[in-house]
C-alpha cells in the first residue's frame, strides 16, 4: 500500500510540475544598442509570431504614439516585413500591444504562454522582431521555435548587427 501511495504522489508531482510549466510566462528580451551617431532617434519595433503559412499573431509594436493626430503611425510602414505581414491591416493603437518607442538597453516582454499558444497548433513558428530607425537602418531578427515549447529548448538567442543588439527567449523564473 505504501508503494502505491508513493507512486501516486510521484505522478501527482509530475502533473503539478508540468502544469506549472504550462503556465510559466515566456520572457522575450529585446536589446537595443547605444549607437554613436550624430542624429539618434529611437527605433520603431514590431514583434510578432509567424507560422509556416505566414499567418501572424501580434505581440508588440513600439512607435511614437504621442505625435499629434496619429502622425507617428505614418512611419509604421518603414517596418517593411511587419507591414507586409499584416501591419497595414491593423488599426492603431492596439490595447495591450502598442507602446512608446524604447531607447538603448534591454527591454522585456513577458508573454503568457497560455495566451500566446491559445490559438496556435503544434508545429514550427518564428518569433520575428523588426526595428527601423529614422536617419538609421532597419533590421529583422527571428527566433525559430517549435510548439509546444519544451524547457530543454530554451533559452534561444540571436544577435543583431546594427539596430538590434540581440533578442533572447527564456522562461521567466
Amino acid at each position: 500500500m505504501f508503494k502505491i501511495i508513493c507512486k501516486l504522489l510521484a505522478i501527482a508531482s509530475l502533473v503539478i510540475t508540468a502544469s506549472a510549466y504550462a503556465q510559466s510566462p515566456l520572457q522575450l528580451e529585446i536589446a537595443i544598442p547605444r549607437l554613436q551617431v550624430a542624429e539618434y532617434h529611437k527605433p520603431y519595433v514590431a514583434v510578432w509570431l509567424e507560422d509556416q503559412k505566414r499567418n501572424t499573431t501580434q505581440i508588440a509594436v513600439w512607435y511614437d504614439i504621442e505625435m499629434e493626430n496619429g502622425k507617428g503611425e505614418e512611419w509604421l510602414a518603414d517596418l517593411r516585413q511587419w507591414w507586409r505581414r499584416g501591419g497595414r491591416k491593423l488599426e492603431m493603437p492596439i490595447d495591450g500591444i502598442t507602446g512608446a518607442t524604447k531607447g538603448p538597453g534591454s527591454h522585456i516582454i513577458t508573454l503568457e504562454l497560455a495566451s500566446l499558444l491559445k490559438n496556435q497548433r503544434s508545429g514550427e513558428y518564428k518569433i520575428r522582431v523588426e526595428a527601423s530607425r529614422e536617419v538609421g537602418g532597419r533590421e529583422l531578427l527571428q527566433i525559430p521555435i517549435t510548439l509546444p515549447i519544451k524547457s530543454k529548448d530554451l533559452p534561444i538567442s540571436v544577435a543583431g548587427k546594427r539596430e538590434l543588439d540581440h533578442i533572447t527567449l527564456t522562461i521567466k523564473e
